[in-house]
């Protein structure tokens, strides 16, 4: 057993097989943007909520990165969680470790504003509180819709300012409560100093790597803490089990049907065709050879194993994942799903035969042998065909349905832009001129001074400042993906596949059916009439009845 398959990848290996959406969610755990923003990648199906925390407790508001950073890692590795989505074309494993590694950045950067709190401000604790209230207020008028309000909030820091210039050099105490009250006015503004020049350096650190992953994906996200160095070190230990499960999850072939949205995971139902005819023996005597729909699909699946081969040497499939699921029906309103017991989270290969054989009417799991392309468009564009193959009454039926998920949604895909503003130029001044802002406000780092103060218990901060609702189920590549009907490149991929798999599936049926004596005259009707149906193939709401 290699070190790897032990400890688990330490640093995600960067480049690989189409990682932009991967990395694309990876880069959301570096943001410094506002949180709210998470709601604009809400789909159709999926949205998340933001927890706006306590009202009179702004300044201890999370940023884009805290927030979602801190929502993933509870959701995919905390203790009793419920089960996830897979996140099909991407590595939710990779997503997780880079939410890790960017907590860890910022967990540095807080141990060290805390001992710069401590010693510019706790020591000195009636002039931090003082400052603090200032800031608050000034945050809160900062937010009202009117404008006189929020210009009052300068106006006050500046008049608290000027007091304190003044307290300074007229100073009404002696000795050593007169230097203690210096100290409370002078200290904490050192400290804000020290902390601005800390908070801008780790925020130029985060955006290197928020700007690294969506420029192809060159950082690799760093998590020792996964990684224990000696038996007694159970935190890692567990961290360790937790992303082990995590990868195991994601190879789970037990998936989720939710209605109207589809597959979860695969995206919804775009198109569906039918072969259903008697089973009508080639010679009456003899009878039919008998076989079981475990035959059939067993030689499909040879068939979709070999679509990216043909005779032809221009164009083509790529290679294709043809793999067996087991299909649950779950509410489209539904908040959770149930995986299937044990460590590796699959259903084994003997209880797949026994439902595709025996499950074909009334409840329990379905199942359907898919054939996928995960990695199209650089992960941005996943389609999948299932096929079923049921028996009832001495008629076979043969259905293919057609899945596709789009890309992750353009939010997560923006690269850090700095903060700049146009103002008049001075002389000319019917013209204008854009100058940069500071990466770090006054106000942002007093944000995270105060955050840093209590940044060892996350619950608090959750409460205080507010968090970040994950979509459920949640998958990471699901939840935020948008419709590929919009590209017209992507809608025509998605289209043409529907053809030469139907063909494929009908070939193979129909090579199963002929060696156990069935005629097959009416099954060559009902296949031409199909060829031809699924030429015009088109997009439509198949999960969505008119009844």
């Amino acid at each position: 057993m290699s070190f790897e398959d032990f400890f688990g990848p330490q640093v995600p290996r960067p480049g690989g097989e189409a990682q932009a959406p991967t990395y694309a969610l990876a880069s959301a755990a570096y943001r410094d943007t506002p949180m709210e923003e998470i709601k604009k990648a809400d789909n159709e199906w999926h949205q998340s909520t933001v927890s706006e925390g306590r009202s009179w407790a702004k300044i201890f508001r999370p940023n884009f990165g805290e927030a979602y950073s801190q929502a993933v890692i509870d959701r995919m590795l905390g203790v009793g969680r419920k089960p996830l989505i897979q996140s099909f074309g991407s590595e939710p494993q990779m997503v997780v470790e880079h939410c890790l590694a960017a907590n860890r950045i910022r967990k540095e950067r807080d141990q060290r504003l805390t001992a710069i709190m401590f010693l510019c401000g706790v020591l000195f604790l009636p002039g931090l509180l003082v400052w603090l209230l200032v800031f608050q207020l000034r945050a809160t008028m900062l937010k009202a819709d009117n404008k006189r309000v929020s210009g009052l909030g300068s106006a006050l820091l500046a008049a608290v300012g000027v007091v304190a210039v003044v307290f300074l050099i007229r100073m009404p105490l002696t000795g050593f409560w007169g230097w203690y009250a210096r100290g409370c006015i002078v200290l904490p503004v050192v400290g804000w100093y020290l902390a601005k020049r800390l908070c801008e350096s780790t925020a130029n650190n985060l955006r290197e790597a928020w700007d690294g992953l969506l420029s192809g994906g060159s950082v690799g996200a760093k998590v020792p803490e996964a990684v224990p160095t000696s038996p007694d070190q159970a935190a890692a230990e567990q961290l360790r089990q937790s992303l082990a499960r995590l990868s195991a999850e994601q190879q789970s072939n037990a998936v989720f049907y939710a209605g109207p949205k589809g597959i979860l995971g695969m995206g919804t139902r775009w198109g569906s065709w039918h072969l259903a005819e008697e089973l009508v023996p080639l010679d009456p005597v003899k009878g039919i050879h008998e076989f079981r729909a475990w035959t059939v699909v067993r030689e499909i699946e040879k068939e979709l194993s070999v679509l990216h081969r043909q005779h032809l040497k221009t164009g083509g499939f790529p290679e294709p994942q043809v793999k067996h699921w087991i299909v649950s029906h779950v509410g489209a309103g539904a908040k959770a799903v149930s995986r299937p017991e044990g460590t590796d989270y699959k259903v084994g290969p003997s209880d797949v035969e026994r439902i595709c054989n025996s499950n074909h009417f009334d409840k329990g799991e379905r199942h359907y042998l898919g054939v996928q392309w995960p990695y199209l468009w650089d992960g941005g564009l996943i389609i999948t065909m299932m096929t079923t193959v049921t028996v009832l009454k001495e008629t076979l039926r043969i259905e293919v349905t057609g899945h596709a998920l789009g890309p992750v949604n353009g939010l997560f895909s923006g690269k850090p832009e700095a903060p700049t503003r146009t103002v008049a130029k001075t002389v000319r001044f019917w013209e204008t001129r854009t100058i940069k802002l500071p990466l770090v406000t006054p106000d942002e780092v007093v944000r995270l001074s105060a955050r840093a103060l209590i940044s060892w218990y996350p619950p608090l901060l959750k409460w205080l400042g507010g968090s970040i609702g994950l979509p459920e189920p949640f998958g990471l590549r699901h939840a935020w993906a948008d419709q590929p009907w919009s590209h017209r490149f992507m809608a025509d991929d998605a289209l043409r596949a529907a053809t030469p798999v139907l063909r494929a599936v009908h070939r193979a049926a129909f090579t199963v059916l002929k060696e156990h004596d069935v005629n097959m005259d009416k099954f060559n009707s009902r296949a031409g009439a199909l060829s031809g149906a699924v030429q015009e193939a088109s997009p439509k709401k198949a999960d969505t009845y008119d009844a």
